[in-house]
């Protein structure tokens, strides 16, 4: 039967009846929030090109932590600004790390939150890539046995995931095996399985110091224009033992992630960028749009897509509505 027999509006007739049909629903549960973290004291700066989010040393952070704990906000994803640089990064494995007090620190004070740490290089490499280099090309054995050491490292500082984001082949295998071997088989991994080379990451390496220092990643990173690859990088990281499989970016991939919910039951997070960040700040500064109801139709569009787990900048702002 049709019109006007079926008549679609009815469902939509006032508040009550959409709250009640309605099929995606975000919540605080669905959300984690990315902390910058710089080595050093008494910081806390502003980051240019993404208004309200801000690198922090350990003694100004305790702030933005309180305001993650009143939100319920139950996990925090941590990148770190080291105050030394070289070749390979070595700062990723050493105990008293930027990243390793971090995690420390929290676990210490604020034992509520679930901590995630980024398992990468560019930030703590003199040359911004994301592991070592041989030939100006990132080798990718020789970086895995770097990992290796960042994962212990941060694990045993007390972090409850490792999020590994540098796009290696083998970088899952190997990081289970490193866990597993070291007792710490019950870490999960969070894989930045279908990682493209993007240039919505740009506002990101302004934040973490991250430029490369020549090239670019697409020798590691994703193709933009491909699909199927994305499905098999997932496959591949579910095989090597990803308990969590991630899209990034989020929303320039909404096919993606839809596709990688089809096909695996692996719970599937998005990572909704810096750039898709600064775009709505910038355009509703402007007054072009309205930025609070653009962001969370913009979130909402990762949820219906298929993510459980939506990574954001804008996971404070989104709390705060949600509590209304």
């Amino acid at each position: 039967m049709s019109f006007p027999v079926n008549r679609l509006r009815r469902l939509r007739k006032n508040e009550n009846i959409r709250r009640l049909v309605r099929e995606n629903v975000l919540t605080v549960d669905d959300l984690i929030y990315p902390i910058f973290v710089e080595d050093g004291e008494n910081i806390e700066k502003e980051i240019p090109s993404m208004p309200g989010i801000y690198r922090y040393s350990i003694d100004r952070i305790s702030k933005e932590l309180d305001e993650v704990v009143r939100l319920n906000i139950p996990a925090v994803l941590l990148f770190g600004i080291p105050s030394h640089k070289d070749e390979v990064g070595s700062d990723t494995w050493n105990e008293e790390g930027i990243i390793q007090k971090a995690v420390r620190y929290i676990k210490q004070n604020y034992p509520q939150l679930y901590v995630i740490t980024d398992v990468c290089f560019c930030e703590y490499t003199s040359h911004g890539h994301c592991g070592v280099l041989h030939n100006q090309d990132v080798d990718n054995d020789e970086t895995l046995e770097n990992t290796r050491k960042q994962v212990i490292s941060h694990v045993k500082a007390g972090a409850d995931m490792v999020a590994p984001s540098g796009m290696m082949d083998g970088v899952v295998k190997t990081i289970r095996e490193a866990l597993d071997s070291a007792g710490f088989y019950h870490i999960p991994i969070m894989a930045y399985s279908a990682k493209f080379a993007s240039s919505y990451y740009g506002p990101f390496r302004e934040a973490a110091d991250s430029t490369p220092a020549f090239g670019d990643r697409r020798t590691y990173q994703m193709d933009p224009a491909n699909r199927r690859e994305a499905i098999r990088e997932v496959e591949l990281d579910i095989q090597e033992g990803a308990d969590i499989v991630m899209v990034k970016p989020a929303l320039s991939y909404l096919d993606i992630i839809r596709d990688i919910k089809d096909r695996f039951l692996l719970p599937v997070a998005a990572y909704n960028v810096s750039g898709e960040y600064s775009m709505i700040k910038a355009a509703g500064k402007l007054g072009w749009i309205d930025e609070k109801k653009v962001m969370i139709e913009t979130i909402l569009s990762m949820k219906r897509a298929g993510a459980d787990i939506i990574i954001t900048y804008f996971a404070k702002e989104v709390a705060r509505i949600l509590k209304q």
